[in-house]
């Protein structure tokens, strides 16, 4: 009796968007019940994969047809009697983003979790993949292969490995002794051997930080489209999703590097050190913890920091980001209303969810995260005179955890006051568990101090402050509003004045004052009158043509300027060096 399962997969008509699936599961039980995930690893929504799922029959070994009946939105039953059975089946895929799949006549990108349906009796089973391509196209997948098939040692490591199909040819390099490859869809990169060198120095920084590679090859996605960001980590690769246009911009090309530093970042943190309350996927509901704020806030607060290392960013430009991450912070109404706790034990229904009123009620656990991560780096570091900071922590979650064993609820910050040699509890119980103001004075162990200014601009997002003005600003009035598109209002802030005057999400703005004005030229207008000014604006709600009057506030300090302190210490100047690695004199400075 076969003790594997087997995939068959196609696409003669990519033009439908139809992946058709054949897989034969092994026999022993009476009764089959094949599942389709409800979720993606590594992203924590409830998407319902089934519904795309069609045209499911089932036949026995001797190509018998059997009955199969589907009991929930999720589930096809088949009374098998023992027998093994054959389901073939088809998705539709013709969503394309990092966590759904792809097919069209340029190329198919199959993400597992929603092509390859499953038992809970086979799943610790081998899982063999064959894939039959269009003529001219290849298939790429960081699973080993054997005998024309991809193997993955279980249902697990099968969903972890996505697959892209198309005619590529594949970008290599090499890190570790590890070969890497780069498949590009969507365009071509102008300069493929930047690229190739760019990501070979971001991976080499992180071999180094937990000496060496977990894997055996790794498999990059890239993905160019003319809108959408986003990247999905997986156990050996991962697939990235970036606008094209934006790579022809210096902030463009950085922000790619961040992107492809968080997903390899993953490697460690999330695919092997993981929550405990994720071992092992239950694939039928949401897996609920409260440490995506660990897991996913400190890979963003080193995407940049391993641009850095990799000597792709200056420190002055870190600083700069580190600042904007501040800032946005520091605009959202949410952090005084959830805790971070709360944020990523929620994220099924919030941080992938968010409408209208989600900056007034949440924030995101990347944000949040990654600030309380950059401010316990520093509080480890102050702790220990810079001899220790969060990489020692990681290490020591890698040594005790990269089985896949899982980390409990409470062991990252028993991780982390171990590694500073004192109780930090004061700390995480205000940074995780309370809506109070983070506190920024540990800035000073490094020599710098953060700012909290009003923004001169809408691009003004923080980092070094712009230079000073002759004579005192002009208070600015304040309408707090965020906009989608040109006229749209998307938010209102709690607190604003135009929540108490209003006005409302999803208000078409039409004039000012009696002027024609989209959404842009209110906010700007708005900010050339001054606080307590009175201004009327016109607005289609519900294709109804209103005019509300609101009474101008002023705009908080919500910009987050970070700066070195006037005469600092050498030690200070010391610990900017270890932090950073780099010297004193290249340190913003001050107005």
């Amino acid at each position: 009796m076969s003790h594997t399962v087997r995939y068959r997969v196609s696409m003669p008509r990519p033009h439908t968007h139809l992946v058709e699936v054949e897989v034969s599961f092994p026999g022993g039980a009476a009764t089959l019940d094949a599942r389709m995930p409800v979720w993606t690893p590594g992203s924590y929504l409830v998407r319902e994969f089934a519904r795309h799922v069609q045209d499911v029959s089932a036949a026995a070994p001797d190509g018998t047809p059997l009955p199969v009946r589907r009991t929930d939105k999720q589930t096809w039953r088949v009374h098998a009697g023992g027998q093994a059975v054959t389901l073939r089946y088809r998705v539709y895929a013709n969503e394309l983003t990092v966590r759904t799949s792809h097919v069209d006549g340029s190329h198919a990108y199959l993400n597992g979790a929603s092509v390859f349906l499953y038992t809970d009796a086979t799943r610790n089973l081998e899982h063999h993949v064959t894939v039959d391509a269009p003529g001219g196209w290849n298939t790429f997948c960081a699973l080993d292969s054997r005998d024309g098939a991809f193997i993955a040692p279980d249902y697990d490591t099968l969903v972890d490995s996505p697959f892209e199909v198309g005619p590529h040819t594949p970008l290599t390099f090499t890190v570790a002794g590890v070969p890497h490859d780069i498949v590009v869809w969507g365009d071509s990169v102008a300069d493929p051997e930047r690229l190739c060198a760019d990501f070979q120095r971001l991976c080499e920084v992180q071999a180094r930080l937990f000496g060496g590679l977990p894997m055996r090859r790794y498999l990059f996605l890239l993905y160019l489209t003319d809108k959408g960001r986003g990247g999905l980590e997986h156990q050996a690769s991962t697939a990235l999703l970036f606008p094209r246009a934006a790579l022809a911009t210096n902030r463009g090309w950085e922000d790619l590097l961040t992107l492809a530093a968080h997903e390899y970042f993953h490697l460690w943190v999330v695919k092997r050190v993981k929550p405990r309350a994720l071992v092992p996927f239950d694939y039928t509901q949401e897996n609920y913890t409260s440490l995506l704020w660990a897991f996913e806030g400190t890979t963003a607060y080193y995407d940049n920091l391993i641009v850095r290392r990799s000597g792709l960013m200056s420190a002055p430009r870190y600083l700069t980001r580190l600042g904007e991450t501040l800032t946005t912070l520091q605009s959202t109404p949410g952090r005084r209303t959830q805790t971070l706790l709360e944020a990523s034990m929620v994220s099924w229904v919030k941080h992938y969810r968010p409408d209208e009123n989600s900056p007034n009620s949440a924030i995101s656990y990347y944000l949040k995260g990654e600030v309380v991560s950059a401010l316990l780096d520093l509080e480890i570091r102050r702790a220990t005179q810079d001899a220790r900071g969060l990489d020692d922590v990681l290490r020591l979650l890698w040594s005790r955890h990269g089985d896949g064993s899982g980390v409990d609820e409470e062991g990252v910050e028993a991780a982390a006051s171990e590694v500073a040699g004192t109780d930090l509890k004061a700390f995480f119980d205000r940074a995780l568990r309370t809506t109070e103001e983070l506190d920024y004075s540990v800035f000073s162990h490094v020599g710098l101090e953060a700012s909290f200014r009003t923004r001169e601009s809408p691009g003004d997002r923080g980092g070094t402050p712009p230079k000073s003005r002759t004579g005192e600003a002009k208070p600015r009035g304040w309408l707090g509003i965020t906009l989608k598109g040109s006229a749209t209002v998307a938010s209102v802030l709690d607190g604003s004045p135009a929540q108490e005057a209003g006005l409302y999400a999803e208000d078409d703005v039409v004039a000012l004052d009696g002027w024609k004005a989209d959404g842009n030229a209110l906010v700007s207008r708005c900010e050339d009158r001054k606080p307590g000014d009175t201004v009327r604006v016109t607005v289609f709600r519900r294709d109804k043509l209103l005019e509300v009057p609101v009474v101008l506030g002023t705009k908080p300090s919500e910009a987050v300027w970070l700066a070195r302190v006037d005469k600092p210490t050498e030690a200070q100047k010391a610990a900017y060096q270890s932090w950073l690695g780099a010297p004193w004199d290249e340190a913003p400075g001050t107005t």
